[in-house]
């Protein structure tokens, strides 16, 4: 297998750290389109690991808007995987180059939605991913796979509800992907500020979008964004955060493989970053349409989404004054093999303070980055295969999560996973 990995931010670096370990790979081309930032994660690893671990790394300059020069770059090194660990804006260009190559294919965030002015009427128009689904006659004709939402939340979400289908279920009410954290960022003189863990540019399209929801009886629907709040109570330390909904590609996954009643997803915001993303909306700061700005230089266009973006910390770099704890997971509801109702949380907690000491990256891009490395490592060794255009949800669930929970010491990532019985409302 060999791997081009389009991205060194904080998710693509911390992609190519948790491969350095593993030895299921030939090559692993680290690419962005600054060759500094690829240059200075390949010099990492052989601070950390080695020159022999690096000579498996390479460096490489890459445009993610230009399909061409994705699918050259792709070429130039024989990649038999191209893993997109950008902005979900370059989806479509990575995502066609990568074909364009006869590559494989993997994301953590699909296709983008387009913004729906339709609520309160409950429509839906493009959804998260539909431009990809719509190509994948293309792919099943070339016989390529392209691995869709396999990253954290959609990812190990996905990977939990065909595990809880197949292994804990014979009937589910609910999939409810829940997110929660305890995390806080301090700056210099040890004051809380406002730094998201996660790309802002993303955080803005999913969080200001109408949530969409399935249900059986109704298919796809939208309604407020930040609707529905309920309070949580997330393990690992982290206890109750209020969580509302929030567009996310579970929702648009899940049904097309796992039969569920209803399919939701919640992300513990809390007050303060609501209000801030609310704000943004209100001055028209979420806008990705180019604006005129006076400069220096004279007049230039900028998205004001890309200002936001540049005025905050990158999400990359705050780990050293990071705190806490985030977790993923889902909430299912429903009926047990037993016959007998049954509610199940199965979850990951991963803890800032342990992801800086061994990877040196914050704890949220870390967990983000853990789950298509393992994919990945499933996909070389056969156990997963495909063809078309699938989501994490289409795989066999249990290999994934035997080989994360597996001692390092026998071959896995010391990840294991919980899976916590909750008591079942009378």
């Amino acid at each position: 297998m060999r791997i081009l990995v389009v991205g060194a931010g904080g998710v693509g670096t911390a992609i190519a750290k948790i491969a350095a370990r593993r030895t299921f790979f030939e090559l692993l081309v680290v690419s962005d389109f600054d060759l500094a930032r690829a240059q200075s994660v390949v010099a990492w690893i052989a601070a950390r690991h080695g020159a022999e671990a690096a000579s498996r790394f390479v460096a490489a300059r890459v445009d993610a808007s230009d399909p061409d020069n994705v699918a050259a770059l792709a070429r130039e090194h024989g990649a038999t995987h191209v893993m997109n660990a950008v902005e979900p804006k370059f989806v479509p260009t990575i995502f066609s180059g990568a074909l364009a190559a006869d590559a494989d294919y993997l994301d953590m965030a699909m296709s983008l939605s387009e913004p729906h002015h339709t609520f309160p009427h409950s429509e839906t128009g493009v959804k998260l991913g539909d431009d990809q689904f719509a190509q994948a006659p293309d792919w099943e004709t070339a016989g390529r796979l392209a691995l869709v939402g396999m990253g954290v939340e959609p990812g190990l979400s996905d990977v939990f509800a065909r595990y809880a289908a197949d292994h804990l279920f014979s009937e589910i009410d609910e999939l409810g992907t829940r997110d929660g954290a305890n995390l806080v960022v301090r700056d210099e003189a040890g004051n809380e500020i406002f730094a998201p863990s996660f790309s802002i540019w993303t955080t803005i399209e999913e969080c200001l979008n109408p949530p969409v929801i399935w249900e059986k009886e109704r298919g796809w629907f939208t309604t407020e964004p930040f609707s529905e709040p309920e309070v949580f109570d997330f393990p690992g330390g982290i206890g109750p955060v209020e969580c509302v909904n929030v567009e996310h590609e579970e929702v648009l996954l899940m049904p097309r493989w796992i039969d569920a009643k209803r399919v939701t997803f919640k992300y513990g915001l809390g007050n303060e970053f609501i209000g801030i993303l609310k704000t943004l909306h209100q001055l028209g700061l979420d806008k990705t349409e180019p604006i005129t700005v006076r400069s220096s230089n004279g007049p230039v266009q900028v998205a004001p989404r890309d200002v936001v973006a540049a005025g905050l910390p990158d999400p990359a770099t705050i780990g050293p004054r990071m705190t806490g704890k985030t977790c993923a997971g889902v909430w299912v509801t429903g009926t047990g093999v037993d016959g007998l109702p049954r509610e199940v949380y199965l979850y990951h907690v991963a803890d800032n303070e342990w992801t800086m000491a061994e990877y040196e990256s914050q704890c949220v891009v870390w967990q983000t980055a853990l789950n298509p490395v393992i994919a990945l490592e499933l996909l070389a060794s056969g156990v997963w295969a495909g063809r078309g255009v699938l989501g994490p949800e289409a795989f066999e669930a249990a290999p994934f999560l035997e080989l994360m929970a597996r001692p390092i010491s026998d071959g896995g990532y010391g990840q294991p996973f919980g899976l916590e019985d909750r008591a079942v409302a009378p």
